[in-house]
């Protein structure tokens, strides 16, 4: 019995390793005409602001699809197959200031716009991802056992999504 030398599978290449603070950014952009290629104008526009520095955590920015059951009667297996594609349900917390000058100056609920997230800060050429969204709650909390800083919590409801999308580099 003969055997043939088996290949192992392609190694992923290394990672370029780090943390998400002082890296990854969060800029609230009132309008992007194409979310799939935004350009560094809106980016930049004075309507725009960059949230990082101000977000205490960040949640439900995922984009997965639904599984769909595919039963039928030649097994007693049930197979999945992907559905529909659903976004998260997003929120930003960010800090509260005690003059109310924070977060609650710039968004406010029923806005409508776009929350760009560049995972490995903005630099271009590389991804990021754009989400349309509308506020759908702007809301301070109130820790009542003092143990943490006071912050605001921000609702969205997103409509339209991008990723993988381009950043693009400085204006022209």
């Amino acid at each position: 019995m003969s055997k043939e030398k088996s290949m192992a599978p392609t190694a992923l290449p290394a990672t370029d390793r780090y943390i998400s603070p002082e890296v990854t950014v969060y800029y609230w952009v009132p309008e992007i005409a194409d979310i799939n290629q935004p350009d560094r104008d809106e980016l930049d526009h004075a309507d725009a602001w960059d949230l990082s520095a101000e977000v205490a955590s960040a949640t439900g920015w995922e984009v997965a699809a639904d599984r769909v059951a595919v039963p039928d009667l030649g097994t007693r297996k049930t197979g999945r197959i992907s559905g529909r594609i659903n976004p998260g349900d997003a929120q930003l917390t960010c800090y509260a200031s005690q003059d109310t000058d924070d977060v609650r100056a710039v968004i406010k609920r029923g806005d409508r716009g776009n929350v760009f997230i560049g995972y490995g800060g903005d630099v271009a050429g590389q991804h990021a991802r754009v989400f349309a969204v509308e506020v759908s709650a702007v809301t301070p909390t109130v820790d009542v056992a003092g143990s943490e800083a006071s912050r605001v919590i921000l609702d969205f409801s997103i409509t339209d999504w991008a990723e993988d999308v381009v950043i693009p580099g400085p204006a022209s």
